[in-house]
């Protein structure tokens, strides 16, 4: 059997040597990955919603400016990403700082005996 295909492509053998196959075709898979967008896009939306949640869910009042902060870093996340990043970074330490005054507060309210009835 030869090893012409009908259409007159040649085809390589099981286990042809390197040197004698074709060389790949690059497409989907293949070559340099498209350039990441560097952005913080997808921590600036993190922040967002767990912002809006712990004001929602824990009466967070340090949410609020955390919520807003990480929505100007979205607006401003493909013209200005150096201050979105800034902007994201305060939005994650305001939900962190309402956070423990909230779990604080619980222990207080707790040690002092506001849930014993």
């Amino acid at each position: 059997m030869s090893q012409e295909d009908p259409s007159g492509y040649p085809y390589q053998p099981y286990g042809a040597p390197y040197g004698e196959q074709p060389p790949p075709q690059y497409g989907y898979g293949y070559g340099t990955p498209p350039p990441r967008n560097n952005g913080p896009n997808a921590n600036a939306i993190v922040s967002l919603v767990l912002n809006l949640l712990a004001v929602v869910s824990c009466c967070n009042i340090l949410g609020i400016p955390g919520a807003i902060l990480a929505g100007l870093a979205l607006g401003r996340a493909a013209t200005d990403p150096r201050s979105a990043r800034s902007m994201v970074m305060w939005s994650w330490i305001l939900f962190g700082a309402g956070f423990v005054l909230t779990i604080a507060g619980f222990v207080i309210l707790g040690v002092s005996g506001a849930f014993d009835d």
